[in-house]
Order: structure tokens, then sequence, then C-alpha cells
């Protein structure tokens, strides 16, 4: 291309788009092509649009510090202690309560009892009074406490004030909930409300002690695009949230919704931006209500809190064990009670079995909160390598009190039961079995079965049927029968028969 004298030559220059990109709010993967499912996990509806609104430099001015970095050392705690929620069971799951500035997320199946907990929860946080300053803080510790506009501490000795913000039910209905079961605090504030900034300006107004968000599924901003509930809204909603926790130090607790696979509903990342996700688990036919956390950035994730729900409202249960023990007080023929682990939590749990003739010639294998497959491999075990028939027999298997039994360690009772309720002779009375059962017929050691037996002496059994070898030491009025093969379990239960 020539160039008339006496001009610069024009260079044409073209401005390089951003490719087009597409990203799942699940897993991360990315994709220059929109699908409605995503190519690594499987998930529907997650893919969106992630390219970029500019392809401008990528840096970042220096912008000053608010304080000066410290030693570790030098950094005050007394703005972390956990302040109790007035719910010895909860607290126990929290590892002693509720952390400033912490995001707790409850998730739980409807109806489950979610928002009569978080009613307890926030009335006896309310009524409690805060705890007076420590002695000797410095002047330094206390502002840097207080910090964030509307912390709590720092406050004088009084009733906490607590923000309840419910975007499912009317103020009313939440109203008479709270009056049914006794919760009706002085300090407690409800508003019903589904837009983001006017719960934000709500707890602009209040500044609260405690914040509780029922649901987190519910509430939507008009800034960004999307239905309530959404990937989108729940990801912006959660972090609006968050960062107003962490700039006040006001505990938040979400409630969340969870799908029809038991998993929470909403992106991925709601999961990792929390500081801690509990799971509000029960049967809808049982009146015990577990909690358990999955993530747990201030204490232990293996602890479980346990609860009675019933008309007049929610309970802890500081001693669940005998929940899921039958007391007629006659030895029955198919009847076992073994050892569970909730967490650390050690439960006594019955397991009753049934051993019918069949008329089908396909007999029925039927379990209630015991795994079926579980069942199955102790049925082969025991056909194999103990000479039970039960291949025309119809095989049931319930556990009581709707208790549910998914560890190994319950095979060596369900394996007894299956045995006492084939021959019709009962277990020898305040006995228990504890062990895993191998395909071989080995009877394998578990975890934790010194706890295990201390709850179960506790209750007034005097006989265990335990695996060999353990080296655990027997309970004071204990007898320990050590096992090695399931014959020989078979064998220990019948000698001890006759006592």
């Amino acid at each position: 291309m020539s160039a008339t004298p006496g001009t610069v030559p024009t260079v044409a220059t073209t401005t390089k788009r951003a490719r087009p990109a597409y990203t799942c709010t699940e897993c991360g993967w990315t994709t220059v092509k929109w699908v409605g499912r995503c190519g690594e996990c499987q998930a529907w509806g997650t893919v969106s649009d992630s390219t970029p609104a500019s392809a401008g430099p990528r840096t970042v001015a220096v912008a000053p510090t608010r304080s000066a970095a410290r030693p570790i050392a030098e950094i005050d705690v007394e703005a972390a202690r956990a302040m109790p929620t007035g719910v010895g069971e909860l607290d126990r799951v929290l590892g002693g309560g509720l952390v400033p500035g912490a995001v707790v997320l409850l998730a739980g199946e409807p109806g489950v009892g979610k928002s009569t907990l978080l009613l307890a929860v926030a009335s006896n946080f309310a009524t409690a009074a805060t705890d007076a300053p420590p002695a000797g803080a410095t002047a330094h510790a206390a502002g840097t406490a207080g910090a964030g506009r509307g912390s709590s501490r720092g406050r004088s000795s009084g009733p906490r004030t607590v923000l309840y913000v419910t975007g499912e039910e009317s103020a009313g209905q939440v109203r008479l909930r709270a009056e049914r079961i006794g919760a009706l605090a002085p300090s407690l504030l409800l508003a019903s409300e589904t837009d983001l900034a006017t719960v934000l300006g709500h707890v602009e107004a209040a500044a609260p002690d405690l914040l509780i968000v029922d649901s987190v599924q519910t509430i939507a901003s008009a800034e960004v695009d999307g239905a309530p509930g959404g990937t989108t809204q729940v990801r912006e909603v959660a972090a609006a949230l968050i960062a107003a926790a962490k700039e006040r130090g006001v505990p938040v607790v979400l409630v969340g919704h969870v799908t029809k696979d038991g998993t929470i509903a909403g992106p991925r990342t709601l999961e990792h931006l929390v500081d801690v996700v509990c799971q509000f688990e029960g049967d809808r036919h049982s009146r015990l209500r577990m909690v358990r956390a999955v993530k747990n950035r201030y204490g232990p994730t293996d602890e479980v809190g346990c609860f009675d729900l019933s008309e007049n409202g929610i309970e802890g249960l500081p001693d669940p064990s005998g929940l899921f023990l039958s007391h007629t007080g006659a030895a029955a023929p198919g009847s076992c009670v073994t050892v569970t682990l909730e967490g650390r939590r050690p439960l006594a749990v019955e397991l009753q079995s049934l051993v019918a003739p069949s008329p089908l010639s396909n007999p029925r294998r039927a379990t209630s909160g015991v795994d079926s497959s579980r069942l199955a491999m102790i049925l082969a075990v025991l056909h194999r390598h103990a000479g039970l028939r039960v291949a025309d027999q119809d095989v049931y298997v319930s556990t009581v009190g709707g208790a549910r039994v998914a560890e190994p360690a319950a095979d060596l009772a369900a394996a007894l039961a299956l045995v006492s309720a084939r021959t019709e002779e009962p277990l020898p009375p305040a006995t228990i079995a504890v062990g895993e059962v191998g395909l071989a017929g080995d009877i394998r050691p578990v975890t934790g079965l010194e706890r295990r037996l201390g709850e179960v002496a506790r209750l007034g059994y005097r006989r265990a049927v335990v695996p060999a070898g353990t080296g655990v030491t027997a309970p004071e009025g204990m007898e320990l029968l050590e096992a090695q093969h399931i014959r020989e379990a078979m064998a220990l239960a019948q000698a001890t028969r006759g006592r």
C-alpha cells in the first residue's frame, strides 16, 4: 500500500476481543460454548457466561493500610472468643458457641425443624447477658474488638439484640411459632424481607449481636439478574452477608435448602465461603433430630448434637442413650444390642430381626435403618461360614426407635440377631456385640471400642462380644468375650445363655 508524499502512513490496529468463556458454578469447569450440562460434574443448569467485561491491564494501585501488621503473639484473642448460644447441644457442635464475625450455614430437609431450632437459639441468645470485658484488657484490645460498626464486643452487660430475618414466612406466622415454643424475648427483633438491600438496612438500623437469615435462598439482590435461589443470586447474597458479618464482628446464621439427593442447594462456593456448615438430620417419623458439623473452622467436625422435637418446641438431649432400646424387660429371639459412634458420641442401638418361611420363590429381604447391601453380605457370610440356611426364608432387619446404622461395627450384632431369630433362641440378657464381620467370617476390630464399652456399661450391660486382640480393658463389672471368627462368637453367645 503506497502513501502520498508528505503524509504519514496510516497503521491499522485491531483490538483483540475477549474470547467468550463459560464456567460451571459448581466445579469451575470451563468451555468456549454454552452447554446445558457440565462436562465435569454432570450438573444441569450450572454453566454461565464468565467472559470478562474488558481486557484492560491487570494492575492494582497500592491502597493505604488501616492498621499495621503485628506479630501473631500480640494479636488479641478475646475478640474471637465463642459466645454460648444458650442451647448446649448446638454449642457442642459449634465448638463452644458462636464466634463474632463467623458465618454458619445450617442445612436440612424441609420440615426437619431448622426454623424451630433457630428461633429457640435466637430467644436464648437474646435473653442471655453479654459477658463483661475481661479484666486487664487494654484499651487497644477493646478498640480493636469494637472496630466494626455495631459490633457487640465492648458493650456493657445486658440483653443481646437478635435480628431474625424471615423470607419464607410472614412475621405473624413466626410470632405464632415463637409463642408456642416460648421464645418471646423482648430484644428479639423480627423482619419479613426478601430484598438484600432492605436486609442490610435492617442490620444497619438494629446493630444486632446476632443475625439469623431464614433462608439464604429466598433473599435476592436487585443488582444481580436471576431468580431468587439461583446460583448467581445465592452467591451474591451470601457474599454481601459475609462481608457485613466480618465488618461488624456479628455472627450470622444462614438457613440453607437441600436438593432431593440431600446436598446443599446453590453453588458449591457457598460452602467454601462460610465458616461453619452444619447438617440438620432427622426422620419424619421420629422425634430425634441430630446436628453434625460438616465444616468447622473453630471447632471439631466429629461432634453430634441430639435434640428432641415435639409440638412444644425443641430441646437438647445431653444423654440420648436408651432412645433406641426396647424396654419390654424380657429377652426375645432375634434381638441384639450394639453401640454406634455418632461423631464422638456413643449411642446404644438395638437391632431386631425376623426370619420366617417364605411362600415366594424369591424370598424377601427388607431393612429399616440398616443398609440392605450390608445385610446381604452378612447373610452370605453366615451361609458360607456358619451354616445358617435362609435361602427359603423371608428376612427382616430393623432398628428400634428409627435409628440409622451405617457403620460396619454393627455387623456382629446383626449377625447374632439373625442367628437368634433363625434358631428362635434369645441371646443372653445384658449382652451386647460390637465388631466388623469380614467376608472370610473373621471379626475385625473397630475404632473407639473403649468408649463404646464405657457407654453400655453405664446402661447396665455386663457382657460384650468383641473382636479378639484389641487390648481394651473391660469396664468395671463387664465381661469381655473375645472372638476371632463368627462361629466362635456364636459359640460364646450360646455358652453364656445359661448364666
